[in-house]
């Protein structure tokens, strides 16, 4: 009797083998898992990068408001007929200046 106990034990163990280390097992399982689920979190933060670059390459080839704001502040343009003002803060040191246009009518000349 304790013999076929024994076997018993032997055969369900090997068994349980595959199903938990095998080629198909749990454990793999489990890891596929965790990597789809990191994979699937990359994705959503990709397709959110990729919504706002073409909002903005769309806002770009349509509208004048984003390139009018990026001659402003990148390249330091202003329009016709407009004043720049400088404001300097005496606490502040020299390389921090704001630079910022008077007015912000929409055409740039």
């Amino acid at each position: 009797m304790r013999l076929i106990t024994v076997s018993f034990a032997v055969l369900l163990l090997l068994i349980q083998y595959p199903l938990w280390l095998g080629k198909g097992g749990w454990l793999r399982v489990w890891e596929f898992e965790r990597q789809v689920a990191q994979a699937q979190g990359r994705n959503e933060k990709l397709k959110e990068r990729n919504a706002k670059l073409e909002s903005e390459v769309s806002d770009l080839k349509t509208g004048t408001d984003s390139v009018e704001e990026r001659a402003r502040f990148e390249l330091g343009m202003i329009k016709k007929d407009e004043i720049f003002v400088q404001i300097l803060d005496p606490r502040a040191p020299a390389s921090s200046v704001a630079v910022m246009p008077a007015s912000h009518s929409p055409d740039l000349h």
